[in-house]
């Protein structure tokens, strides 16, 4: 991209991570907020079109994540945000397994302390991921 004559080029692969993490990230609180009590008569089994919705913003993420990597490595590479944010952005993930469990059991009403802390949980860690990589652009030069 800094050898691309477009000046489109990094707008465009930008804008498309942002978009990836707006699916990824909202769909994922989403479902954290409905563990957490939100909509409490909706069935956890109609949830279940969160996990493609996550796919789909993870493969654009993860994508255009490279590219945007590709471009600073040298630098981002030995950040320490950077690190903070790859590690969160894996801890989000693994926690998506067992609330996944949750979603598939198609309970109604209230959910257990588990799978609370496990929204809570999720929302910490997304919440971290994304802060630190926005951080990125003002700490590591």
């Amino acid at each position: 991209m800094r050898e691309s004559p477009d000046v489109w080029a990094f707008p465009t692969i930008l804008t498309l991570h942002t978009t990836g993490m707006a699916v990824l990230v909202g769909a994922s609180w989403l479902l954290d907020l409905r563990l957490l009590g939100i909509s409490r008569t909706t069935p956890l089994s109609a949830y279940r079109w969160v996990f493609p919705a996550i796919t789909v913003g993870l493969i654009i993420n993860l994508v255009t994540g490279v590219l945007l990597f590709i471009k600073n490595a040298t630098t981002w590479g030995t950040a320490v945000p950077f690190g903070v944010k790859m590690l969160l952005v894996v801890v989000s993930v693994v926690l998506l397994l067992p609330i996944r469990k949750y979603v598939n059991s198609g309970e109604v009403g209230e959910i257990g302390g588990n799978a609370r802390l496990l929204a809570i949980a999720s929302i910490l860690a997304w919440t971290g991921a994304v802060t630190a990589g926005r951080l990125l652009a003002y700490l590591v030069v």
